[in-house]
């Protein structure tokens, strides 16, 4: 692997890292941080679109590109609600592990990212080790039934949302086009999917202020700048001629351990002192995978 290539790929740690706690912290509903998320998304690919004179990809290579966008929103609307049955430190090692284990695997399995036996076997050993450190990072000290059900729903959430988040990754795979080509339209499936699911529930629920009108959806956009350079940065990396989408995805993921960190010293989601090591060991494992995967 170059050094390029590397950085490239270390990058959507930042974006990701920093997007849930940023989306958090300026608060709303699921509904006005998706809708602020995608927005904010759909300008800073426009902008980019224009300035590098970018055009749209036409027939199949457009259709793939917006599943992949659509698929992305869809889970993201369910991760949003996962927070608020538990605290981003706590859903974002999960809804990691998801990924990884998903997408990670299509990569390598069916797109041929990890040639050869040893390879695979490394990577594989590798993701125990990331679903392992994930669940060390939620581990708490002391039980609560009521904290424990809580947990178990944002998992069943979570896993289901692993397959919207899957789409986002495994789709431009099915494309010839790179992933800067891809990036407007994957903006535009987003953005679709969170105005059709913002205007539903505008119709369905009377008894709440329209997300369109409230001034936190359009705070949202912040956070979707973050995710926005996340996402760029991320399509590149995972095409083939830079770290594939196996090794290039296990990257990005590592963003986990800036937003469980972040969500810990920067939005008071507190942990024992036990905890916290049992934390930090898990973020560890979850780091040595990722740095596993990069030597294959």
């Amino acid at each position: 692997m170059n050094t390029i290539a590397l950085l490239i790929g270390l990058c959507p740690v930042i974006g990701w890292g920093l997007f849930p706690t940023v989306a958090a912290k300026i608060g709303g509903r699921p509904v006005n941080q998706i809708l602020g998320t995608t927005l904010g998304t759909f300008v800073f690919a426009l902008i980019f679109s224009f300035a590098t004179k970018t055009a749209l990809p036409e027939g199949k290579d457009l259709l793939f590109s917006l599943l992949s966008g659509i698929g992305w929103a869809s889970a993201q609307i369910i991760t949003f609600k996962s927070f608020e049955l538990v605290s981003t430190s706590k859903a974002l090692p999960i809804t990691t592990a998801v990924q990884l284990l998903v997408t990670s695997l299509w990569g390598a399995f069916f797109l041929g990212n990890w040639p050869g036996v040893t390879n695979k076997l490394i990577g594989i050993f590798a993701l125990v080790l990331i679903v392992i450190g994930a669940r060390m990072s939620v581990w708490t000290e002391k039980k609560d039934a009521q904290d424990s059900a809580r947990l178990k729903r944002a998992v069943f959430l979570l896993i289901i949302g692993g397959i919207g988040y899957w789409a986002y990754s495994a789709a431009p795979q099915a494309t010839n086009v790179d992933g800067m080509t891809s990036f407007l339209p994957q903006a535009i499936g987003m953005l679709l999917v969170a105005s059709l699911y913002s205007l539903f529930l505008t119709v369905t629920q009377k008894n709440e202020t329209s997300p369109f009108k409230e001034k936190v959806s359009y705070l949202q956009m912040i956070s979707g700048f973050f995710f926005a350079f996340a996402a760029l940065t991320y399509l590149i990396s995972a095409q083939p001629n830079m770290n594939g989408l196996a090794t290039g995805f296990i990257l990005s993921q590592t963003s986990v351990v800036v937003g469980t960190l972040t969500g810990i010293y920067f939005l008071g989601q507190k942990k024992t002192n036990k905890e916290m090591k049992v934390t930090l060991l898990g973020l560890g494992f979850i780091i040595l995978a990722a740095t596993m995967t990069v030597m294959i």
